[in-house]
């Protein structure tokens, strides 16, 4: 099922740090080096577009600015997401090269607008951050002025995570891609910004990467859309003992099925919307199956029609 050109691959945040993990350095590059052969040889037979998330990491990163005494105020979140495209863009710069990726990487600092109005913004759903306990996250919710809210078994803090409109850096990422570079774009789903008076502006929110994937995978011509996250398959019943992988669906049949919200709903989202757009094919499945889950012989296989 592989096809040659063009192909955005979308790392989900918790594919480089897994549920109870320390979010230490290490493991996260450990990871990375993991699926850097199957990415290094995607991008030596692909035009390649990296997105990835940055859920546990800026959450990481929040709670010490939060703690930080000698701060007048904690960064803002657009401030920190722009950091994690530094730290995993070199992560992942290494990993290729080290992989033996020959062709030149870049990260690019990637901005995506969002719109200011954007319901998200009162009503927040996108999980950032450690699992806690319920008691642990009240109190942290309690202490830092954070949402909370359950994921799965545990507790995590949410964000607004308002839709993406417009990648203001995805020019630079064609001219990139057409000379031969494989590019790092939108970490984090980019930093979100709003068109405000002076120009762009940064807002609190964490964008969902997987509707940032998919909107750049549409604008850019792609021809194939791959979301990697921590579970090797859409799963139906998810959570119960008739749970069942889907392995190939077409996107009239995934419509037909409930997700989560906050986990597996955005990527099927995604999935469907780059299809249905473009026709083309779109994969989900787990960072440690990425070369089947880009061939096609992994994950779950979502098909127009």
């Amino acid at each position: 099922m592989s096809e040659a050109g063009r192909l955005v691959v979308a790392l989900g945040g918790n594919a480089l740090l897994r549920r109870g993990e320390r979010p230490d350095s290490d493991i996260q590059i450990g990871h990375v080096a993991h699926a850097s052969p199957a990415l290094a040889k995607a991008a030596t037979d692909h035009e390649l577009i990296l997105v990835h998330g940055n859920g546990p990491q800026v959450g990481m990163l929040a709670l010490q600015s939060g703690s930080d005494t000698s701060l007048t105020r904690p960064y803002a979140f657009s401030d920190l997401v722009a950091e994690t495209q530094g730290l995993i863009g070199y992560w992942l710069q290494q990993g290729l090269a080290n992989a033996g990726l020959v062709s030149q990487i870049v990260t690019l600092v990637t901005q995506t607008v969002v719109d200011a109005e954007d319901p998200a913004f009162r009503d927040k759903t996108k999980f950032v951050g450690s699992v806690y306990s319920e008691d642990e996250a009240r109190e942290l919710a309690r202490t830092n002025d954070w949402s909370v809210r359950a994921d799965g078994v545990g507790w995590r803090r949410v964000v607004a995570s308002p839709m993406p409109h417009r990648i203001v850096e995805i020019g630079i990422a064609e001219m990139l891609l057409r000379n031969g570079v494989t590019v790092i774009l939108a970490g984090g789903a980019g930093v979100p910004v709003i068109e405000g008076p002076r120009g762009l502006e940064g807002v609190d929110a964490v964008v969902d990467k997987d509707f940032t994937a998919a909107l750049i995978a549409e604008v850019t011509n792609a021809d194939v859309l791959v979301m990697l996250t921590d579970v090797s398959a859409v799963l139906t019943d998810f959570g119960t003992p008739s749970q069942q992988p889907i392995r190939e669906i077409t996107v009239a049949g995934l419509e037909a099925l409930t997700f989560p919200a906050g986990s597996m709903g955005p990527k099927v989202a995604a999935a469907c919307r780059f299809v249905k757009a473009t026709g083309g094919r779109a994969a989900i499945g787990s960072l440690d199956e990425a070369a089947g889950v880009i061939d096609g012989s992994s994950g779950t296989q979502v098909l127009s029609g």
